[in-house]
């Protein structure tokens, strides 16, 4: 049986391994227990019972530092008293606060801001670049030919009318002759008109009254409604309305030059209506 037992190995009680069994005689070290940490506090007030994101403190903090703005303030308030007083000879005024500057910086700001620009005679020019044509050139000399009329249908009284959108006219206005084939009674309206002179280019405009009526510019998504004063004209000879400036701008009728031409009324701008060609 001993015999089958060492050929077989069947049986054996094993050893255990050499590697278990080396310990170099040194003894294990222990991590350090957590007792011997340091205990977490405030580093505003070094307080142990809560951290610097909930302490208390923290709103006196803030009190210092509005009394420091508050006497910083005072400080700026005596300063600029003390500057009111006129400079002696002596003194000289800051050249941040010289009055070429503070324009300078004024037109800077405008600029920057995107705001309307207005020439001066003392503003040098600067950054000069072409403007980019939106159609193509005519020929020389031809120039003239690429204008367009601003003129477009309205209703008037139940009739069709045509009607010139003028930014250059002074006001709205109408000959009678034509006023006389879309408004038959326009006479019975009439309301008048004096001490006032109109003039056309080098030609002057005898004013008859003031014709009130409502115009529609008519558009497939919705037509828009005017109520306009028209100044009727005795020697007017455009057989069409002319909308002046003064209507252009109360309804904010905008006209765009573009490579599409249409004008629209009003802030929202959904109609776009088109001119005749």
């Amino acid at each position: 049986m001993e015999d089958i037992t060492t050929r077989t190995k069947i049986g054996r009680n094993w050893s255990k391994s050499p590697i278990d069994n080396k310990t170099n005689g040194k003894p294990i070290s222990k991590p350090n227990k957590p007792q011997d940490r340091l205990p977490l506090k405030c580093h505003k007030c070094g307080s142990t019972s809560h951290l610097a994101n909930t302490c208390p403190k923290k709103t006196r903090i803030n009190e210092i530092n509005a009394e420091k703005v508050e006497d910083t303030k005072e400080t700026t308030d005596v300063s600029l008293h003390e500057s009111d007083s006129e400079p002696s000879e002596e003194e000289e005024v800051p050249e941040e606060l010289s009055i070429e500057n503070i324009n300078v910086s004024f037109e800077v700001t405008e600029v920057h801001t995107h705001l309307p620009q207005y020439s001066d005679e003392c503003m040098d020019l600067i950054h000069v670049q072409d403007a980019k044509m939106q159609k193509a050139k005519p020929a020389r000399g031809k120039g003239y030919t690429a204008g367009s009329s601003c003129i477009t249908n309205i209703v008037i009284n139940n009739t069709e009318a045509k009607i010139h959108l003028d930014s250059g006219a002074f006001c709205t206005c109408v000959g009678n002759d034509y006023l006389e084939k879309v408004y038959t009674n326009w006479q019975d309206k009439l309301m008048p008109i004096e001490g006032i002179t109109f003039s056309s280019a080098s030609q002057n405009m005898h004013p008859l009254g003031i014709f009130e009526a409502a115009i529609i510019f008519p558009h497939p998504a919705g037509s828009i409604r005017l109520k306009v004063e028209i100044v009727v004209m005795n020697n007017c000879t455009s057989q069409h309305f002319i909308l002046g400036n003064d209507y252009l701008n109360i309804y904010g009728i905008d006209i765009n030059n573009h490579k599409d031409r249409y004008f629209t009324i009003g802030e929202k701008k959904r109609q776009k209506f088109a001119f005749h060609l």
